[in-house]
């Protein structure tokens, strides 16, 4: 059972001080790209269906393949352009469906985090012990496709229990990316041990702003720039993070990728900002901010 008062209250107050990143870097910056699998006709979940349409949903499969296809690649070209890594939220599937694409993060030094298995397959409803065989199952894929262990968990389709940040500790993750609390990193205590929660920024990401917002490309942009750079004059006075979700198949159609390409030609214009990936965040944190801290 998920318990506010316990997850959070001990962390009431936490706060960064300016310059906490490496090389004094005041503001922290990552990419999210969400590598994505989808099947056209999943396995039924009573809470959340899988498709606006009823199955086959051709219309919405399709363009979630088109981010396989032809989007990731454009992305990956702008990412190289602009001397970029991040993280990659990985279905694990892709490691069998497109292990082209997921060795062409790898070979860019990027980290794979887990995303579940496929975005079709939900943890909602699932029990305790379900979860957790769902998220180790995936963790073990993505690991013995890189040969790194996972570290991190955006849960499948942002879909949760009120076990899976325990499940996820049980697999070994100690970051997580789904709670939208803060624009630092905030630590969070459970019963046995403490992951850390990364800004996602899920306020930015491409779907929810452009798709579920209906804001224009040239909106979406001034929207991106507007928060990076309040968070860029506040984090002289606490460090902060600003992650940026994407998703190729929506990022990377014709009509928007100058949009990503404007953004992050924006953060290349400041010295004050750390270029990373979610994975060197928490080792930082663990190690100058919280390192008495357990941790999976």
């Amino acid at each position: 059972m998920i318990d506010e008062r316990t997850l959070l209250a001990p962390w009431t107050g936490y706060e960064a001080e300016p310059g906490t990143w490496p090389g004094g870097k005041t503001l922290a910056f990552w990419l999210a790209p969400n590598i994505e699998y989808y099947e056209i006709d999943p396995a039924p979940n009573l809470v959340r269906a899988p498709w606006p349409r009823p199955c086959p949903d051709l219309q919405n499969w399709s363009w979630r393949d088109y981010g396989n296809r032809v989007g990731v690649w454009r992305c990956l070209e702008l990412f190289d352009r602009h001397g970029l890594k991040g993280s990659v939220s990985l279905n694990s599937a892709m490691c069998r469906h497109f292990p082209d694409i997921v060795q062409a993060f790898v070979d860019r030094g990027w980290e794979l985090f887990c995303h579940g298995q496929y975005n079709t397959r939900y943890l909602f409803g699932r029990s305790p012990g379900e979860e957790r065989e769902d998220l180790a199952s995936a963790c073990r894929e993505i690991e013995n496709f890189c040969g790194t262990r996972v570290r991190g968990l955006l849960a499948p389709a942002l879909t949760y229990t009120e076990t899976t940040l325990e499940s996820a500790a049980a697999c070994g993750i100690d970051y997580v990316f789904d709670l939208c609390m803060a624009d630092a990193v905030v630590p969070l205590r459970l019963p046995a041990t403490t992951l850390l929660a990364i800004p996602y920024s899920i306020e930015l990401n491409d779907f929810f702003a452009v798709v579920a917002g209906g804001l224009s490309a040239t909106t979406y942009v001034d929207r991106f720039r507007t928060q990076f750079d309040q968070l860029m004059a506040e984090s002289a006075r606490q460090a902060k993070v600003v992650g940026l979700p994407l998703h190729p198949y929506l990022i990377g159609m014709p009509q928007y990728i100058w949009a990503l390409d404007r953004m992050l030609a924006h953060v290349r214009q400041h010295d004050g900002v750390w270029c990373t990936r979610a994975r060197d965040i928490a080792d930082h944190v663990w190690r100058q901010v919280l390192p008495d801290t357990s941790h999976p």
